[in-house]
């Protein structure tokens, strides 16, 4: 039996960007116009003070902002630890508190159920990613390329396929557009980064184009990471007899399987028999 993915499709796509800045403004029009879905990562104790006076487009969000630009966006809203420390440089009590509250504020500032982060800077040692299972996040994205299409192992160690300035780009969401996993099994392509290098680096062409040639494809489902991780893990608690004959779903997800080269459905809460 195979994992296949949403409305039985092989392959889900992925964004994930970092701070909550005001290019992220830009960045969701395109996502948006190419029906791309992603997620952002927010530190809420760094918003810009709403009474200050922006002299350029460039920098975090006032919460005002923030809340306009997200809320019902479609797109996730995730933690990004409280003021962007390096965590694992804190002690224990402290990176509880920069994990907690964090997840506290976006929870009651979005109107969401926060479970999934990213790493500030991309760092982090065992006791952070310790923490971060009592303090029961989900997962949590690293900076780590794999410059491949897997699932992660452990949820928390979270690595990306690539960031977006990676020089071979294009040849890589091609390959992972446009080629068939010879084993059959579901891929994922992870793109990260920051939407203010966008403007630093003068290259809005980048995501433009990738946007443009990864969007609107009908056998790849477009996600947010929070949506990938609930999937997986209904697939995994899929309940089966000894031949596989006998299939039962008891999450709140409708899951795809493969069997013998067939795909199909179980329901949330059904049972399938074969």
């Amino acid at each position: 039996m195979k994992m296949k993915l949403k409305d039985g499709k092989s392959k889900v796509l992925t964004l994930s960007y970092d701070d909550g800045v005001v290019q992220d403004i830009r960045l969701i029009e395109i996502m948006n116009k190419y029906g791309l879905k992603g997620t952002f990562n927010i530190n809420s104790g760094k918003y810009l003070p709403e009474d200050a006076v922006r002299d350029r487009f460039y920098g975090r969000m006032k919460l005002s902002e923030a809340k306009e630009l997200y809320i019902n966006s479609g797109h996730e809203v995730a933690i990004h630890a409280l003021t962007h420390p390096f965590l694992e440089q804190l002690d224990s009590c402290e990176i509880i508190y920069e994990i907690t509250e964090d997840r506290k504020n976006i929870e009651n500032q979005y109107g969401v159920i926060a479970k999934g982060m990213a790493y500030p800077f991309g760092t982090y040692n065992d006791r952070v990613v310790d923490i971060l299972e009592k303090c029961q996040i989900a997962y949590a994205r690293t900076t780590k390329a794999t410059y491949q299409f897997g699932f992660p192992e452990n949820w928390l160690l979270l690595h990306p396929t690539c960031h977006h300035d990676y020089e071979n780009l294009e040849e890589l969401i091609k390959n992972f557009v446009e080629t068939t996993n010879r084993w059959g099994n579901a891929e994922m392509f992870y793109l990260w980064g920051h939407s203010y290098e966008f403007d630093k680096n003068d290259n809005w062409d980048v995501i433009e184009k990738f946007a443009e040639y990864a969007g609107g494809h009908d056998h790849i489902w477009y996600a947010t990471n929070i949506e990938i991780y609930n999937y997986v893990k209904a697939y995994e608690r899929l309940q089966t007899s000894f031949d596989k004959k006998i299939i039962h779903n008891p999450s709140s997800v409708d899951v795809w399987v493969e069997i013998k080269g067939e795909i199909y459905c179980v329901k949330s809460g059904d049972t399938l028999r074969l």
